[in-house]
């Protein structure tokens, strides 16, 4: 099992849109991938689940992470990087054993024009810091509210053939 990280614990997310078109495309390609949303992280995570402390609501999300192979991080932008609940999460997470010589493929989305391209450059060295090995074809899509329709679906054919050249190469990695 491999998992798709919705990178924010926002309600109602165009990260989390993203990480669901990304697993139907996947599993339209007879590949298994989960989705882990951040919007399920324990609410007082802060203080459950840091400093080698472990709640049993994230016992069952550290399970998952620790089984995971592969993982595509969906990261949207806050503040010219990536979002505090990720690196929450990243922090909970079992070190060295959760990602460790792992994979992933990262995925930058914005509202505005550049797609999260430093918090992705910033998430990387996070992965890299983990000894993961990340994808170097990293996604970048801006003005995610035109980029995506309602029923989740990415409008834009250049998008498209992007995010599918990432999960082919996802598949291969």
């Amino acid at each position: 099992m491999n998992l798709i990280i919705s990178g924010t614990n926002r309600l109602g997310s165009n990260s989390l849109k993203v990480a669901n078109y990304y697993k139907d495309e996947l599993i339209h390609k007879g590949q298994e991938w989960e989705i882990l949303s951040l919007e399920d992280l324990p609410q007082d995570i802060l203080f459950s689940d840091l400093y080698g402390k472990r709640s049993d609501a994230f016992a069952s999300i550290q399970a998952k992470v620790s089984e995971a192979q592969k993982f595509i991080f969906v990261i949207p932008e806050y503040n010219g990087s990536y979002p505090g609940a990720l690196k929450i999460f990243i922090d909970a997470c079992s070190y060295p054993t959760s990602f460790y010589h792992k994979k992933a493929a990262l995925v930058g989305v914005a509202t505005g024009k550049y797609g999260n391209i430093r918090g992705v450059d910033h998430f990387t060295g996070v992965c890299n810091y983990l000894r993961m090995q990340v994808l170097s074809l990293k996604i970048h899509v801006p003005h995610i509210k035109d980029e995506i329709d309602s029923e989740g679906l990415f409008v834009e054919p250049i998008t498209r053939a992007f995010i599918d050249e990432q999960i082919e190469e996802i598949i291969r990695f």
